[in-house]
């Protein structure tokens, strides 16, 4: 389907908490047309929503933007134990906001998670964006193990000019993020799913896997993979852009997603 760029003013973003089954869930809620769920990474809600604001101003399209729960101090249930059960919270929550044709778009762990979300076969989601994902194994190309990173070390692995990389409130500290050890909450300190490369097989939906030319966290051939693994694929590439293309090309990546709608 495709989506046109048409100028217009924005309406204010709504943000609202919905009881999914035993999960809160904090979303913004950029409301146009045709919806789009974004789901962000282990930076947390702040590495997608100026990217959010892009792609609503630019499509006129409902922009929703959950922080997943645990990220951002807010609480998280004890059944959100894994990358599946999230997957199916937002399932979910499509169901009660009686959404459809819903594209996920996903990076970096939010990529994984687009994938799950996909996988559960809701007629709700009619086609899936990872951008940077993680998640599958890849034999010569692991992810980098971030989990002990100073911030200049996840800074140097995530972009492909540090610089544009947005200074978080108070500086930033040496160690890893809390949202970082929020993620590892749901993914394990692997950060992968050795089933999850064979289960993308079943995937009966379009996929446009993008991915950032510099990223070192998780490199072009692992994306290649990644794009390989999934039937209805397409795989774009970005240059001078890392792990974080939402952030460091913002516009070169709308331009990619509208460019294979408009196909």
């Amino acid at each position: 389907m495709s989506t046109p760029i048409v100028a217009g003013s924005l309406r204010p973003t709504r943000t609202r908490t919905l009881q999914v089954g035993s999960a809160e869930v904090t979303v913004q809620d950029r409301d146009r047309t045709r919806p789009f769920l974004l789901l962000h990474g282990g930076g947390g809600v702040q590495t997608m929503s100026g990217f959010a604001d892009l792609l609503a101003e630019r499509t006129h399209s409902r922009v929703l933007l959950p922080t997943h729960p645990g990220f951002g101090g807010t609480p998280k249930s004890d059944g959100l134990t894994g990358v599946s059960e999230l997957a199916r919270a937002y399932v979910t929550m499509l169901d009660q906001l009686d959404l459809t044709d819903v594209t996920v778009i996903g990076n970096s762990f939010g990529g994984w998670l687009a994938a799950e979300i996909a996988l559960r076969n809701s007629p709700r989601v009619s086609g899936a964006v990872i951008v940077d994902g993680i998640g599958i194994e890849v034999p010569g190309h692991p992810m980098a193990d971030v989990s002990g990173f100073s911030r200049d070390e996840l800074l140097a692995h995530s972009y492909h000019d540090p610089s544009k990389a947005p200074v978080p409130p108070g500086g930033g500290g040496t160690g890893p993020s809390p949202d970082v050890q929020a993620l590892i909450g749901y993914t394990g300190p692997a950060m992968s799913d050795p089933t999850l490369a064979e289960r993308l097989g079943g995937l009966d939906i379009p996929v446009h896997v993008v991915w950032g030319e510099s990223d070192r966290i998780a490199d072009p051939e692992y994306g290649k993979a990644y794009a390989a693994a999934i039937p209805m694929s397409t795989f774009t590439l970005l240059p001078r852009t890392g792990h974080l293309p939402q952030i460091e090309a913002p516009e070169e990546l709308l331009a990619a997603l509208l460019d294979l709608g408009n196909r």
